[in-house]
């Protein structure tokens, strides 16, 4: 299941460039565009890439739900799909259905199988299907999974009002995914109104620990949009976002703790932040990192780790003239050594 995402002001705006002002003409970051959170995420089979499969889920979304009995005999299928068996767990989940028709947490794990291929062949028309009979019956979860299905045109006649319709549904009965997904249809009208309900939807998703909203939430604090700007708040759900494991949430933290606004101003934090986010390949944290190590601003200067990390981000396509006048010293064995680390940084 697919989503909107926030565009992140920090990363674009005014606060992003105040990272290093010790630079003459800061970068500008490259736009982060906020991707889709799905409702469930595709586990990855061997051999296969998750984001290459076809309904282009992306990781970091809430688990499927446990089913709800207590029996764990009752959860052997869900048990068999958290553990990667998949066949198994089509098997039981069918089972299970032949006892009990009205079993909607099985038909939401038939429809997350059939969504993603996992264990058979993939059928967005039958997943959709089961997602129907399980929304019909009651699951929130399904419900917020068909909505996307029908906002996409996925599996189903693309519907905007149907699916939306669906969301409503489910963000009623608390699904913090579908209160994501529809506070950011909600932001997209810009009506006060909708602007307040969004803010108020996030909330409700962010307590809940997702972390995308977390992260939504504070941009919407640290703009102004929809709620009283508040750069204090902006940070708290920006360091929640990223010990959640938000990685947009984990460089707007950053930014806020180096440039001291909304918490108190602490470079060495702010540079544990970066590297981390830097580690997982995020261009904007290299590129921060890079000027750090140049500077010695947080880290101790190292103009190796700042040439490495430089090179990362440029790999991304985010280019730096002062870095690489900052670097341009360097000697020939000091530039071996910053291109090997870069290349084992660059991943698989």
């Amino acid at each position: 299941m697919r989503m909107l995402r926030l565009a992140t002001p920090a990363l674009l705006g005014a606060a992003g460039l105040a990272i290093l002002d010790l630079a003459a003409g800061p970068v500008a970051a490259k736009p982060t565009a906020t991707t889709p959170v799905p409702a469930t995420p595709a586990p990855t089979l061997p051999g296969t890439q998750t984001f290459g499969a076809p309904n282009k889920t992306l990781p970091g979304a809430a688990s499927l739900p446990p089913a709800p009995s207590k029996d764990p005999n009752a959860d052997l299928a869900y048990g068999a799909y958290q553990r990667g068996f998949y066949v198994t767990a089509f098997k039981e989940a069918t089972k299970r259905l032949e006892t009990n028709k009205t079993d909607f947490p099985a038909m939401t794990l038939l429809a997350e199988l059939y969504s993603q291929g996992l264990g058979v062949r993939q059928d967005p028309a039958r997943a959709a299907e089961w997602y129907r009979l399980a929304a019909n019956l009651g699951d929130p979860h399904a419900a917020a999974t068909l909505g996307m299905m029908q906002i996409e045109g996925r599996g189903v006649p693309k519907d905007q009002a149907a699916g939306r319709a669906l969301l409503e549904k489910a963000a009623a009965r608390a699904d913090a995914t579908a209160s994501y997904n529809l506070a950011l249809i909600l932001l997209g009208t810009g009506a006060p109104a909708d602007l307040t309900r969004a803010v108020d939807l996030l909330r409700q998703a962010a307590h809940q620990e997702l972390a995308p909203a977390q992260h939504a939430l504070g941009v919407l604090y640290l703009q102004g949009r929809g709620t009283a700007k508040d750069p204090t708040k902006a940070a708290e759900w920006f360091r929640r976002a990223a010990d959640n494991g938000d990685l947009p949430g984990e460089v707007e933290y950053s930014i806020l703790l180096f440039n001291g606004e909304g918490v108190a101003k602490d470079e060495a934090r702010a540079a544990r932040y970066f590297r981390h986010a830097a580690f997982r390949g995020n261009a904007v944290a290299q590129n921060r990192v890079a000027r750090l190590y140049a500077s010695g601003r947080g880290v101790q200067k190292n103009l190796v780790e700042a040439a490495a990390w430089d090179m990362a981000a440029r790999a991304q396509g985010l280019s730096d003239a002062w870095l690489t006048q900052a670097v341009s010293g360097l000697n020939a064995e000091e530039k071996a050594r910053a291109e090997r680390l870069a290349a084992d940084r660059a991943g698989p």
